[in-house]
Parts: C-alpha cells; structure tokens; sequence
C-alpha cells in the first residue's frame, strides 16, 4: 500500500502534470469503485482543479465551489500520467481523468477490487476521511508522546493504526523500528524515555529521507514504480537476506496477508519472534536465538 511518502510525492506529481486546469471527462470503468452518489461524479466535468493534498494514505483533488474528490489506493491502486484520451487497461483499468493536455489513469492489479473514490462537498464532509492520526513530521515531540502513551498497543500496531499516526503502513513501519533498534513486539507501556526519543527520530528521519530518495528518483517526471518493497531498504521485504548494519539475515513475522520483516541482532537482542504460524506447529521445537536459528538448516 502507497504510505506517507509515496502519496507526498504523488500529489507533488500530481500537481507539476495538472496544475491549475479544468477537468473535462471521469471515465469508470468499475462502478465498486465510486463509494458516493451525492454529487454524483459529473459535477466535476468542467470544474478546475485547484490543488492536491495527502490526507493519511488518502489523495485529496480539490475542485472550486468546495468540491474534493478522495481517492484511496488501498494495496495494489496506483496512478500513471498518459496522453489524452488513452484506453484503459482491460484487466486493470478501474477510472480515467481526462485533461486537455494528457490523462491520469487508475489501476489496480489482483482480483481483488479495494480501491475506493469519494466525492464531497464541504470542509465538514471532507474530514470524516481524516481518520486523525498526527503528522509525524509536524507534531512536537511532547505532543507525540502524549498520544502515544494513551494507548498501550505492540510498536508496530502503534505505528500503524491511523488514528494514532499518519500515513504509516507495514512498509516503512519495519524500517523506522530498525532504524530505531527496537522490537516490533515491545508494548508501548514498557519504552524508556531514551526508546521514546529514538523512536521518534526514527520516524521523523526514515520519512524524510524516503520523500526525498522518491523525489530524486521521480524527477519531473510521474512516479511509475511505486511499490512496497525498495532496494534501499534496511529490512521490510529482505527476508534471509544480511541487515545492513549487522549482517545478520533478516526475519519476519507472517501474519494474515502481512508480514513483520525486523533484524534479530538488532532490535530483540539475540531473540527470534515466534512466527504465529511455525510456532504453533513446531511447539517446544522453535528456536528462541539467532545461534539456535543458524544451525537449523530446515528453518533457513
């Protein structure tokens, strides 16, 4: 799923492509996709588009006579910039926003439609798509932590639920806990104040430098290649693979179609997470340290 990052420079990108023009035509191909039936989409034909703005994972189009159109991406949605008038994609093809100059096109791979588009009128309307979540990269450290300490959750549930952080995913949740050497698993209740302000860095630093990496690698151009799983990465999506920082091979946590990918050495001291999974099957059997964990062949 696009997080923070991805969307700040999507709707950079957007804005550099569209500008300040009139929408002419939204063409649908899918109609699961619209969520919304008042206004119905035709009151944007002609309506000019004044701006872009990230609300959480969401993409904000907004339109004069205080019209935003709220797209969500969910897993598999992504944006691409095409010439004007361009077919959609049989198989992937879910909309089309055609501009004189050129047409945004939205697809979805998978066969699993989850995408979504809102249109509403209003401030007030607008911000019942604010799931309210802080900004990250705006919030005071005080502020952070107040919030924060209200909920006790495991970090990495802490880190992703939107009404407690912004923007954040399974992605770069994984590359702030490593950048910030703690445990996905540790409850919140249980940091120190020096693991408070490390993780707060963490957050603050792994987002600006991915918005920036992103920026630099789109150019002026449209971001083509968004995808959960990066080269640069420190962990999330390298799986056996050595950490960076200590060459240790990277392991995960498979949950429901997720995955917690954390260093050992790292970040649990020594420990390897039991997998809900293999744990459950293995019983008594799984190993409980990295040596353990290296000298099983059958669990590489």
């Amino acid at each position: 799923m696009p997080e923070l990052p991805d969307i700040v420079v999507y709707t950079e990108s957007l804005a550099r492509h569209i500008g300040v023009r009139p929408l002419e035509r939204i063409r649908i191909a899918h109609p699961f996709l619209v969520r919304t039936f008042d206004p119905p989409l035709d009151a944007l034909f002609g309506k000019t588009v004044r701006g872009f703005r990230r609300l959480g994972k969401r993409i904000v189009f907004e339109f004069d006579e205080e019209l935003f159109l709220v797209l969500h991406l969910m897993i598999a949605g992504r944006l691409h910039w095409k010439p004007p008038g361009v077919k959609l994609p049989a198989k992937v093809g879910l909309a089309a926003f055609d501009f004189s100059h050129g047409t945004l096109t939205l697809t979805e791979a998978g066969t699993k439609r989850r995408a979504s588009l809102h249109l509403v009128r209003g401030a007030a309307e607008l911000a019942r798509h604010q799931p309210g979540g802080l900004e990250a990269l705006d919030v005071p450290f005080p502020e952070f932590l107040a919030v924060l300490k209200k909920h006790n959750h495991t970090l990495k549930r802490a880190l992703t639920d939107p009404r407690l952080l912004s923007g954040i995913g399974n992605s770069y949740s994984d590359e702030i806990l490593h950048r910030a050497r703690l445990s996905p698993l540790t409850w919140t209740s249980r940091l120190t104040g020096d693991e408070w302000r490390r993780l707060f860095e963490a957050i603050r630093d792994v987002l600006s430098e991915w918005i920036e990496r992103l920026r630099q690698e789109t150019g002026i151009g449209f971001p083509e290649n968004v995808t959960a799983f990066r080269p640069g990465m420190a962990v999330h999506g390298r799986f056996g693979q050595p950490c960076p920082v200590c060459g240790t091979k990277v392991r995960r946590i498979v949950y429901s179609e997720n995955e917690t990918n954390y260093c050992p050495r790292c970040q649990t001291g020594g420990k390897v997470l039991a997998d809900r999974a293999l744990s459950r099957l293995l019983k008594g059997d799984w190993p409980k340290t990295i040596d353990e964990l290296e000298e099983r062949d059958d669990l590489k």
